[in-house]
Parts: structure tokens; C-alpha cells; sequence
């Protein structure tokens, strides 16, 4: 996984995520680590479920800001992504311990036309708006569509629609019964958001990669249930009476 980089506008911070954190072997060792044990960590951690989550929304809802809060406990007001940042991390997910991949997408109309490759590797999406601008609100129904259109082969996609900044309730601009009504006949679940005091931010990740994992399970029993069919016909074929 390459380092990611962040500009918070002054200085640019290179972040590692942690996920692949290195870990010091025992005091005295001549060496921190060893083919053999990056081989094994390697190993370990490809054996574990992968969840693949895609950052969805207008310039300036505070995708990167949410991103950042769930992934390090921190909140950077100033940060100017550029197309594209990726990050993973370890988690444990109801018991069980999971990788979640975080695609943090530029939501600027300059980077339209490449957003379809980023929705194809996605399995699951978090579409964004900001409380304080119901323009960005309106957005969320063109990125819906495009989504739709790019994974237009897939019966159910997961899919979050979430309201950031909700800590300027001062200057609120979408009432929550219009965003409500909205996802409600998107028939998808609708969470406020701070990236600022946390609200809400563990819960929308850990929300949609229960979707995901819903939803592989489903595929997965589907497709093992044909498979099991297929078998029983060719068995069938086989057969033949005396």
C-alpha cells in the first residue's frame, strides 16, 4: 500500500495507513524484519475479508475530512485532495477482523469523466452532502444516477446517503425530513455526520461494510446454490435405468 499524502495547506504530511504498520521485532535482533515474517504478515492479511468503500459527493462536503477522522482520530479542516486518495485499514467488524479499502474520490466536475473507472471497483458507496449547502444536497441524486448507470449489472448496491457538518446546525440548509424523504425513497439508510466532533463517522463505515458483507454472503449462497443444482442435474444426465 503507497504512503498517502495529505495537504493541509501549509506543510504536506505523509501519512502511512495502518494497516501497514511495521512492527519491531524483540530488543537485540540485528534486523526490525525478515522476508519470511513480511511474507506471513502479507499473508495474513490478504486471508482477511476485504470491504472496498467509495467516497461519493460535491467539492467540499467534507469527504476527505471524514475519511481522515475514521481513519487516524483527527480532524483536518484545510485538505485539498487531488483526483484521488486511497487508503486501508484493519477493523474488527462485529467480531470479526476485516480490511476496509477507502476510495476518497475528487468530487470537482473536472474529475467526472474518470469517476466511473473509481465506481466499478467500488462495492459499496457513501454519497455525501453538506447540511449547510443544499446544492450540494441536489448533487447526491446525478452521483446516485451515475453510480446506478456504472454498476447498472448489480440488483442492490449499498449505499449510504450521509449529511456532514452537522455541528453548524446554525447554518443548516437541507431540514433533515427532506434529506430523510429522499433516502427513503432511494430505500437507503440516511445518517448526519461530524468530521469535526465525530459524530455519527464510525457508524456510516461500519454501516455499510455490514451492507457489503450482506451482501456478498447473499451472491455467494446464490451462486453456491446453483452450483449445487448444476451438480445434481449432471448426476441425473449420468444416470440410466436397468
Amino acid at each position: 500500500m503507497p504512503y498517502i499524502q495529505a495537504n493541509t495547506g501549509r506543510t504536506a504530511v505523509t501519512r502511512l495507513p495502518a494497516a501497514s504498520a511495521v512492527t519491531s521485532s524483540p530488543p537485540g535482533s540485528p534486523v526490525q524484519t525478515t522476508g519470511r515474517m513480511a511474507a506471513n504478515k502479507s499473508k495474513g492479511q490478504s486471508s482477511l475479508a476485504l470491504h472496498k468503500v467509495i467516497m461519493v459527493g460535491s467539492g467540499g462536503v467534507g469527504k476527505s475530512a471524514l475519511t481522515l477522522q475514521f481513519m487516524y482520530d483527527e480532524f483536518v479542516e484545510d485538505y485539498e485532495p487531488t483526483k484521488a486518495d486511497s487508503y486501508r485499514k484493519k477493523v474488527v467488524l462485529d467480531g470479526e477482523e476485516v480490511q476496509i479499502d477507502i476510495l476518497d474520490t475528487a468530487g470537482q466536475e473536472d474529475y467526472a469523466a474518470i469517476r466511473d473507472n473509481y465506481f466499478r471497483s467500488g462495492e459499496g458507496f457513501l454519497l455525501l452532502f453538506s447540511i449547510t449547502e443544499h446544492e450540494s444536497f441536489t448533487a447526491t441524486a446525478e452521483f446516485r444516477e451515475q453510480i446506478l448507470r456504472v454498476k447498472s449489472e448489480e440488483d442492490k448496491i449499498p449505499l449510504l446517503v450521509v449529511g456532514n457538518k452537522s455541528d453548524l446546525e446554525e447554518r443548516r440548509q437541507v431540514p433533515v425530513e427532506e434529506a430523510r424523504s429522499k433516502a427513503d425513497e432511494w430505500g437507503v439508510q440516511y445518517v448526519e455526520t461530524s468530521a469535526k466532533t465525530r459524530a455519527n463517522v464510525d457508524k456510516v463505515f461500519f454501516d455499510l461494510m455490514r451492507e457489503i458483507r450482506a451482501k456478498k454472503m447473499s451472491e455467494n449462497k446464490e451462486k453456491n446454490g446453483k452450483k449445487s443444482s448444476k451438480n445434481k442435474k449432471s448426476f441425473k444426465e449420468r444416470c440410466c435405468l436397468l
